[in-house]
């Protein structure tokens, strides 16, 4: 997978649809990737109306390619089907708990990500939305989502119109730890971030928002302690409403 070195996020679109041929193909590939039991705990639900994607967007705060891709996925964690293919063949479920959510949530994460791969081998252009479990029971809401699911991933999908700067990382030295966790210290902080922090791009981030560091900006601008904790009580609520917590 060459295309993995030079991935980047698409957020412009060609005006060309997604074949749903295509769209279904790499679907039904995707399906291969790893599943908890051979149980599949996803589900996705496909948006291609206008009027859907107008509902869907408020929830990802406008984002502009939510309304703009021709295809919206959502990756939805589902022990809902599970749990009624036990019922109905005689069995006991007990998948009313956090472990099944986390389960079924490392199911969708594994089929969205491969599933990202495969569109981009493709040919395809994608923007990972981190905003789906920010606002989770409108998303519920809107989709019709019942009970013991939960959506916790969102992309936009269609035919690239742009082609992005890389995005910077850090050395495999700052996250690869051999047998156990390596200490992490002022030094390591230092050789690990300086690439980072010294980014012309992120040097001025830092002085249009004011801030003395780039961590700052993260703490205090972009994800702030008040709204982590807030959103936090928003998720908790929704996992409770949808069975995972009692």
């Amino acid at each position: 997978m060459k295309h993995i070195e030079t991935r980047r996020s698409i957020r412009k679109y060609a005006d060309k649809d997604v074949d749903e041929a295509l769209l279904q193909r790499l679907l039904a590939q995707a399906s291969r990737t790893q599943t908890m039991g051979n149980l599949q705990l996803y589900s996705v639900i496909v948006t291609r109306s206008e009027e859907m994607k107008k509902r869907l967007a408020p929830l990802h705060f406008n984002q502009p390619m939510v309304t703009q891709a021709p295809v919206v996925l959502t990756f939805v964690a589902d022990f809902h089907r599970t749990t009624q293919w036990a019922l109905h063949r005689n069995a006991e479920p007990g998948y009313d708990n956090l472990l099944s959510f986390f389960n079924a949530c490392e199911d969708a994460l594994l089929m969205c990500q491969t599933f990202c791969n495969l569109a981009e081998e493709a040919g395809l252009g994608l923007c990972f939305l981190g905003t789906t479990i920010y606002q989770p029971q409108g998303i519920i809401d809107t989709l019709q989502l019942p009970r013991l699911t939960f959506p916790v991933a969102t992309i936009t999908l269609g035919w690239p119109a742009e082609e992005p700067a890389l995005s910077d990382r850090l050395s495999t030295e700052a996250f690869v730890h051999n047998e156990t966790y390596r200490p992490v210290t002022a030094e390591t902080i230092d050789r690990d971030y300086a690439s980072k922090e010294a980014l012309p791009e992120n040097q001025e981030f830092v002085r249009i928002n004011g801030k003395e560091t780039l961590a700052q900006v993260f703490t205090d601008i972009r994800y702030t302690r008040k709204d982590n904790e807030y959103m936090s009580e928003i998720f908790m609520e929704c996992l409770k409403k949808q069975g995972f917590i009692k």
